[in-house]
Order: C-alpha cells, then structure tokens, then sequence
C-alpha cells in the first residue's frame, strides 16, 4: 500500500510543473480573451448555451474547426497538377472558336407574335385623348389609360418642367437611401390625406407594387384566401409569399365565404395554431372590368377575422365623386381596408404606384417592401404630376362626372349588340368586349360562367370547376380584325393583352376599352358606333 502511495506522489509531483502551465496558459488566455471587445457577450453566450444544452456546445466546437479548416486548405491545389485540363494546341483552339454558335437569347417570334408587334400603332408626339400616329391620321384613343384626361393637362406638364429644371430628371438612388426627396414625402401625404388613410408608402412602379406589398406581410404558413380573376401582378406576388393560398370563384362573394368556412372548420379539426390571414382581391379587376361588393368583402373580414388587401389599382382615379376609389363609392371608411393598393400610373397619369394604410402597415414596408428597398425611387417631375393630379381631382369632382356619362353613353350603345357580350360592370371605365359567337359550338360567355355550378370548386386549386370553353386562336382573330377595322375608320382600341402559358387561368380573349373624361359624349357614342359596325361586319363575315 505504501508502495502505490509513494507511486503516486512521485508521478503527481513529476507532473505538477505541467499543470503549472497549462493553468498559467488557460489564465493568459482568459485575461487576453476578455480584453478583446465583446467577447463578454461571447462568453456569456456559450456558458448559457451550454448550461441549456451541452450537446450544442460540442456540435458549435465541431463547425468551428470545420470552417476553419476549409478556410485554410487550399482550394486550388488539385487542379496545379493540371489533370483536370484538357491541352490543345493554337489550331484546334481557332477551330473550336470558329465552330462555336451562341444560344439565342430568346426564342424566335412565331408568325403570330410577328403579325401582333407589326399591328401596334406607332403614336407620333404626346398622347392624349386624340393622338397623331405615324401614318399621319389623326385618332379617338380608347386604349390608353387615361380616365382623367390628366395626360397632356398643361398645368401638369408646366409643373413638371419646373421641377425637371430644379431636380434634374432621376432620383439616382432607393429611398431608403438616398432617392427620397421632399416631393416624394408630399406625394405620399397627398395620397394617404386623398383616401383618408394614416400613411401611404410610394413605389416607382405600378406593376411591382401589389407583388411587394403582398409578401411583405404573408409568410410561409399564413393563409391567403384569393380570388380566382386576380391579375398576374398579384399571382406573382401570391407566388413570392410562399403561402398557403385558398381560392374562391371570381367575384362570388358565396364562394368566399363558403372557403373561409372551410379554412376555419380545417384549422379547428386539425388544432392547428391560429396565423395571419388574409383576403386578396381588385376593386375593378383586370381582367373582366367586373367590380368587387366592397361593404360585403368588408362584412366578411369582421366575421372571420381575416385582414383585406384590395388591389385598387383600375378603380382608383375612375369611380367615385372625386375618383377615391371603392371605398368613396360604397362609402366606407378606408381605415377598414388593412391595405389599399393603388395606381398613380393609371389614375394620375403619372407613374408608380402606393399602398395605404396604417402607419404600422407603411412603416414596416419601408424595410420589407423589396420593390421599395432594392428599386430607385420614382422621377421628382413625375411625382409632382401626380400631386397636382390628386389636387385636380380634390378641386374638379366634374371629371368623374363626365367620366361616368361617356360609360353610360358607350354602354347603352354597345350593350344592345347580339355579338357583343360585356362582363365589365356599368361604372367600370375599362370596358371588355367579348365576341358572342353565333355558332353552337362556341358557348356565350355569359352562360359559362364557373360559379353557376351547383358543387364548388376545389379551395385547393386555382382552376374553377366549370372553366368557360372557348376557341382563344378563333376569337383573337376576330379581335384582332376589329381593332384593324376600328383604327381604319379613326378609333384605336386595342385586345387585353395576356401573358399566355404564364398565367394561372387561360382568360377569355376580348377588346377592353379604356374610356376617358377627356373626349365628349358625342366623341364616345361616335367611338362606339364605331366599334359596334366593326364587330357587326367581322363577326358577320364568318356567318
């Protein structure tokens, strides 16, 4: 026993002067680690970290040197042997050069879409209500947006000289930058003081507002209850968001509510957790001119407790006494909509566009709004035209008046037409022109609609249950024919342009009219003689 005893000692004492520096190490280390800015808020991270859970520890230790280690192996060294490089000599390099052909940038343009860009009428000069193209005509233009008649108005294009001569002509940078100047800030009072909102967000461009605006606040696992008509800048911003989306029939207030239900009747079985919902809609949609039941839509927000996105992006500028849009229309407070998208491209004939809200709901799109972020903010002498833009409207409520009575007096005539048939609603100003075909093999749109059908469609899918059937290549032909006809007797329309193969439903080709408070009744009963002969004559020809 004295034996091992003495053992010990002699190796506890031949080791003492190791434990002497390894301690006098650890203690240099400790003293010079914590003068190293902070690294007290490292130490207090791993001896927290590792009381929690010790296994992590040793798992952070393990990348640590993982990453340390190909930080510092040479990444190149394989390929020095060069046994991954094949030699050639200078000819075959000029041979292999000179046999070389670049892939096309883009596909070659079929004969159809040769044939459509060659159709586009050229305007020569500013547009307007009655622009000059390059053959020299002169015609009624009822395919611009330009409800107001803002576009040439020479109070406008007077004050955006102005600015131009005091800013120069671009921003030169984001906002969040160094792009926001003093008229950006007005434009967005102006806007939020116009709808009647706490604060308003101003993007530069139209299309890319709603598609930021929408993944800004949904993530994955929010639910997004979307119309099945929605347009394409707000199909990619569904897409964007990564969310869970329903759809409901278009512009079927019963199909929407029927999907809420079942949203909540899945959520409950399921004991899911309760996140953020919202509904996704257009005041006026793009693609039909049909018109959403805002107070209903406002109805079903406060029963489900859902929030509402409204894409007001045609609306805006083109209904109500004074252009605000839906929510001056029905009357309601746009404080009830959580985010009021807008168009100041199509309502101001400026550019760019705007969401509404709240002052949370602005603020935080400040910093996750990407269109706001990453793109360069809006030309100061465009910003300028839409504030005066919004000023004309505030001052002069007898635009919208004269924009109404020439709808009223393009309907009545256009809507007598047997080959005519209109989805778009009658205070709609972008009117859609679909071709009744009289042949029995082609069903009238108005007897296809999808939401007819007595069993819903699938929540899950984007199609309807019941699509409309139609001919696209027939019809768009025969469109195409009308707008050829109606530029050669002085009016210029044009076909809804689609973006086929990309969209999420084949939309029903048509003509929309863009009606406009700058022509007078007798220019649009006369633009919609027009257009009514022309659908006569090209529809007839295949009787």
């Amino acid at each position: 026993m004295s034996a091992t005893t003495a053992t010990m000692s002699a190796t506890t004492a031949a080791l003492e002067p190791l434990f002497t520096f390894l301690s006098y190490s650890y203690t240099t280390l400790e003293t010079n680690f914590f003068k190293i800015p902070g690294s007290a808020v490292i130490a207090r991270y791993v001896k927290s970290s590792h009381q929690n859970d010790p296994g992590r520890t040793l798992l952070e230790l393990i990348l640590i040197i993982f990453a340390i280690r190909t930080l510092l192996q040479s990444r190149t060294r394989a390929d020095n042997s060069g046994r991954h490089f094949i030699k050639f000599d200078e000819k075959e390099i000029d041979e292999l050069v000179e046999e070389w052909v670049p892939e096309p940038l883009g596909a070659p343009l079929s004969p159809k879409e040769q044939a459509d860009l060659v159709s586009v009428p050229v305007i020569v000069g500013p547009t307007g209500p009655k622009p000059k193209l390059s053959s020299g005509k002169t015609v009624m233009n009822l395919a611009s947006y330009n409800f107001t008649g803002l576009a040439g108005n020479e109070f406008i294009k007077q004050r955006a000289v102005e600015t131009l001569r005091k800013y120069g002509l671009g921003s030169c940078g984001p906002p969040g930058f160094y792009g926001t100047q003093d008229v950006h800030i007005q434009l967005e009072q102006d806007i939020a003081d116009f709808l009647g909102t706490e604060a308003a967000i101003l993007y530069s461009q139209a299309f890319s507002t709603i598609s930021s605006v929408i993944p800004a606040f949904c993530k994955r696992g929010d639910i997004i209850v979307a119309d099945r008509g929605v347009n394409f800048a707000i199909q990619k911003g569904l897409q964007i968001s990564r969310c869970t989306v329903r759809w409901y029939d278009h512009n079927d207030l019963n199909s929407l509510e029927q999907v809420l239900e079942s949203v909540e009747k899945e959520r409950r079985k399921k004991r899911m957790p309760l996140t953020r919902r919202f509904i996704v809609t257009e005041g006026i949609f793009d693609l039909d001119g049909a018109m959403s039941d805002l107070p209903k839509l406002v109805e079903l927000k406060y029963k489900y407790k859902y929030r509402l996105i409204l894409d007001e992006s045609i609306s805006f500028g083109s209904v109500g006494r004074t252009g605000r849009g839906l929510t001056e229309l029905y009357n309601v407070p746009a404080s009830q909509i959580d985010m009021l998208v807008g168009s100041a491209a199509n309502g101001l004939a400026a550019a760019g566009g705007f969401c509404a809200g709240s002052q949370v709901v602005v603020g935080h799109q400040r910093i996750n709004g990407t269109s706001f972020v990453f793109s360069a903010a809006m030309p100061a002498l465009l910003t300028v035209a839409a504030s005066e833009g919004i000023n004309i409207l505030r001052n002069t409520p007898s635009i919208l008046t004269t924009l109404q009575e020439n709808i009223r007096a393009i309907r009545s005539i256009l809507d007598r037409v047997d080959c005519i048939y209109i989805p778009s609603h009658p205070a709609s100003a972008t009117i859609h022109l679909q071709v009744r075909l009289p042949s029995p093999t082609h069903l009238s749109p108005n007897l296809s609609i999808s939401h007819n059908s007595t069993k819903p469609s699938n929540p899950l899918s984007p199609k309807p249950r019941d699509p409309p059937q139609f001919d696209a290549e027939l019809e768009e032909r025969l469109l195409q024919d009308v707008v050829e006809e109606c530029l050669a007797q002085g009016v210029m329309v044009t076909r809804a342009k689609r973006l086929n193969g990309q969209e999420l439903n084949e939309v029903r080709p048509s003509i929309r009219l863009a009606v406009t408070a700058a022509l007078s009744k007798k220019d649009c009963e006369k633009a919609a003689n027009v257009v009514k002969a022309a659908f006569v004559k090209v529809v007839g020809r295949r009787r």
